[in-house]
C-alpha cells in the first residue's frame, strides 16, 4: 500500500523486474520491498554508524594521548625539598615531606578545617617541618578542601618571609607554592609497587608523597602510575579500551625516550618504559645499581644479568649518565658513534 522508496526501486531494476500485474509480482513487490527494509536498510545503517563511532573514538584517543603528553612533559622543579599537601576536611591533611632526591622523609597529619579547626597547630606543625627539611616548594593537591589548604600555604609562607626578615644577615630561600593534579596518586598509593618502595608509610600518606614527587619529575613520577588513571579526560571507559590502553602506552614510552633516563637514580618502572628494557630487565638494572653503586659508564650495563648485547642497543641511547667517566653518557648520542663525535671533537679542537 505504502509508495516503494528509492532503494527498493534500485533492488527492483538491479533484478531487471517490474509489476507486470502477473500472479506472482504482488508478492515479488512484497520481498522486494522487505529485503530493503528489514535487512539492508538496517544492516546499512549498523555499519555506517559503527564506522562515524570507530572515527569519533580515534578522536578521542587523540585527546586523551595529546592530554596525556602535556602531563608527563610538564616542567620538572627539579632537585628542591618540596612538602606534598594531600587535602582532606574530616579525615585531614596529609602531609609529606621529600628530599632533593625525592626520598620520604618525614610525614605528619594535620587538622585545620571542619570539625577540628586546628589552623594555628597545623600551621606550627607545617613551620617546623620546613624548617627542619629546608622545604622550597609546596605542592597542594587538587581535591576537596584544596582552596582551603592553599590558604593555609598561603599563611604559612607569609609567617615564614616574616621571620625570615626578623632575622638579619640570615636570607632564607623563599618558599613556593603549587596545585597539582592529584589524579591516580590514590591509585598509585594502594599499588603494589607504593607498598615496596614505602612499606611502613600509610596508604593515605603514600598520596601526599606522590603529590610532591610529580611536583619535582612529574614524568618520574606518573609513570609508576596507570596511564588510564592520570586523568587525562572524561568518558574514557565509553572508548575501545584496548585501543585506548595500547595508545596511552605508547605516548608514556614516547615521552620516556623522548626526555631520557638518569640510569642512576630511575626506579624500576621509570626504566621499564625505556626501548628495549623488560620489568625484569629493568629489576635487575636497579639491583645491580644497589649492590655496586652508581653506574660510571654505559658500559657498565652490560655485566647486568640479563642484559645482552641486543637490548643494550636499543637500550642504551636513552639512558643518561651524570658525572661519569664519558660526557657523552650523558647525551642522547648512542655507543656507537662515540667514534665519529670524537673525530669531530679533534677535527675542531
Amino acid at each position: 500500500p505504502d509508495k516503494p522508496s528509492l532503494a527498493e526501486g534500485k533492488i527492483a531494476l538491479h533484478l531487471g523486474w517490474s509489476h507486470a500485474g502477473r500472479k506472482a509480482d504482488d508478492l515479488i513487490r512484497k520481498c522486494v520491498a522487505w529485503t530493503w527494509r528489514v535487512k539492508l536498510s538496517l544492516s546499512t545503517e549498523r555499519d555506517l554508524f559503527s564506522r562515524l563511532r570507530e572515527e569519533a573514538e580515534k578522536v578521542a584517543i587523540k585527546v586523551f594521548a595529546d592530554n596525556l603528553r602535556d602531563l608527563l612533559l610538564a616542567a620538572p622543579a627539579g632537585t628542591k625539598a618540596v612538602m606534598g599537601l594531600d587535602p582532606g576536611i574530616r579525615t585531614g591533611v596529609k602531609v609529606a615531606v621529600v628530599d632533593a632526591t625525592g626520598k620520604l622523609v618525614e610525614t605528619a597529619t594535620i587538622y585545620p578545617h571542619e570539625p577540628r579547626r586546628d589552623w594555628d597547630g597545623s600551621l606550627h606543625t607545617l613551620a617546623r617541618l620546613v624548617e627542619k627539611h629546608g622545604v622550597q616548594l609546596i605542592a597542594i593537591g587538587n581535591g576537596t578542601a584544596s582552596r582551603e589548604t592553599d590558604k593555609l600555604a598561603a599563611e604559612l609562607i607569609k609567617l615564614w618571609q616574616k621571620a625570615a626578615q626578623g632575622q638579619a644577615g640570615q636570607a632564607q630561600a623563599a618558599i613556593e607554592k603549587i596545585v597539582v593534579s592529584e589524579a591516580g596518586a590514590s591509585v598509585y598509593s594502594a599499588s603494589e609497587y607504593a607498598s615496596q618502595e614505602m612499606p611502613d608509610v600509610d596508604v593515605s600518606l603514600r598520596g601526599a608523597a606522590s603529590i610532591a614527587r610529580r611536583l619535582q619529575d612529574p614524568l618520574a613520577e606518573l609513570v609508576k602510575i596507570d596511564p588510564k588513571s592520570i586523568g587525562v579526560g572524561q568518558y574514557q571507559h565509553d572508548v575501545n579500551q584496548s585501543e585506548l590502553a595500547r595508545t596511552l602506552d605508547a605516548v608514556v614510552e614516547d615521552c620516556v625516550n623522548s626526555v631520557g633516563v638518569d640510569l642512576n637514580t630511575a626506579s624500576a618502572p621509570l626504566l621499564s618504559r625505556v626501548s628495549g628494557l623488560s620489568p625484569s630487565v629493568a629489576k635487575a638494572v636497579v639491583r645491580w645499581r644497589e649492590q655496586n653503586g652508581a653506574f660510571k659508564n654505559r658500559k657498565q650495563l652490560m655485566d647486568v644479568s640479563g642484559l645482552g648485547a641486543k637490548t643494550f642497543e636499543q637500550a642504551a641511547g636513552f639512558l643518561r649518565i651524570r658525572g661519569g667517566d664519558n660526557p657523552l653518557d650523558m647525551t642522547g648520542v648512542h655507543p656507537e658513534t662515540y667514534p665519529v663525535v670524537e673525530q669531530i671533537i679533534a677535527q675542531t679542537g
